[in-house]
C-alpha cells in the first residue's frame, strides 16, 4: 500500500509527465524562435559584408581607372581597352570615360631662404670669420640642374671650426704633464722622513723586542747560539 501510495503520490506531484512535457515543448519553440532570428541576423551580416566588398571594389576601380585616365581612347587613335575588333567596347573604356584624371600631390612649399640677413650696407672690412655675413643672392629663380640648396651650402660654409686634438693639444703637453704627475707624487706621499741607515736618528728609540725572540721563562737559544737543542746531563757516555 506504501508502494502504491508514494508512486501515485510522486508522479501527481513531484514528477507530474505533462507538465513536464508542455514545459519541453515550450522549450523547443524558444530554441526555433532563436534560431529563426539568429539566420536572419547572419544572413543580414553576410550581405551587409558583400556590400562593403562590392563597394571597396568599385571604390578601387574607379580610382584605377582615374589613375589610367590617359589610356583613354581619342578621336584619332583608340586606347587600350577600345580594340576596334570588339563589337562593344571593354568597360573599363566606359569607366575611364566618366571618370576625372587623377590629379597630382602639391608638394610643400620649402620655406624660402631669408637673404635679410646679408645686407649689402656692411663693409667687406666689417666681415669677420666665422661670423661672417652671408653673400648677397645671385638670383631670385634657382639654378637649373643638380645643384644642393643655397641654405644648406652657406651652413656649411660658415660653420664654426672643429679641430682635431692634435691640432686643439698643446705642443708642449708631454712635459705639462710630467710635471703634474711630479706634483701629485709629492702631494701623496705617505711620510717626509727618509730612511737613513748609518746616521744616528733612532739612536733614542727603544727597542721592541720581538713576540718570537721574547717568553715568560726567558729568551730561547735556539738560532743564536745553536740550531739542534743539546742536552749533555742525558749523555749517556762523554762522547
Amino acid at each position: 500500500i506504501q508502494k502504491r501510495w508514494r508512486g501515485y503520490y510522486v508522479r501527481k506531484y513531484s514528477h507530474n509527465y505533462y507538465a513536464l512535457r508542455k514545459y519541453l515543448e515550450a522549450v523547443s519553440v524558444n530554441n526555433e524562435i532563436v534560431r529563426k532570428k539568429l539566420n536572419e541576423y547572419a544572413e543580414m551580416k553576410e550581405k551587409e559584408k558583400r556590400r562593403k566588398e562590392l563597394e571597396k571594389e568599385e571604390k578601387e576601380k574607379h580610382h584605377q581607372a582615374r589613375k589610367m585616365h590617359y589610356l583613354l581612347s581619342t578621336e584619332q587613335i583608340a586606347g587600350v581597352y577600345n580594340s576596334p575588333f570588339r563589337k562593344s567596347p571593354d568597360p573599363m573604356e566606359l569607366l575611364l570615360r566618366k571618370s576625372k584624371p587623377l590629379s597630382h600631390r602639391k608638394q610643400p612649399a620649402k620655406s624660402p631662404l631669408r637673404w635679410d640677413l646679408c645686407d649689402m650696407s656692411h663693409s667687406a672690412a666689417a666681415l669677420t670669420f666665422p661670423a661672417a655675413e652671408p653673400l648677397p643672392p645671385i638670383g631670385t629663380r634657382k639654378p637649373q640642374g643638380p645643384f644642393r640648396d643655397t641654405a644648406e651650402v652657406l651652413r656649411q660654409r660658415y660653420k664654426p671650426l672643429e679641430p682635431t686634438l692634435r691640432v686643439a693639444a698643446s705642443i708642449n703637453s708631454l712635459e705639462k704633464a710630467r710635471e703634474e704627475i711630479k706634483r701629485e707624487e709629492w702631494r701623496n706621499r705617505v711620510h717626509d722622513n727618509e730612511f737613513l741607515p748609518f746616521s744616528s736618528y733612532h739612536k733614542n728609540e727603544k727597542y721592541d723586542p720581538s713576540i718570537h725572540r721574547s717568553g715568560k721563562y726567558g729568551q730561547e737559544t735556539y738560532g743564536i747560539k745553536h740550531f739542534r737543542e743539546v742536552q749533555p746531563k742525558k749523555w749517556i757516555t762523554g762522547k
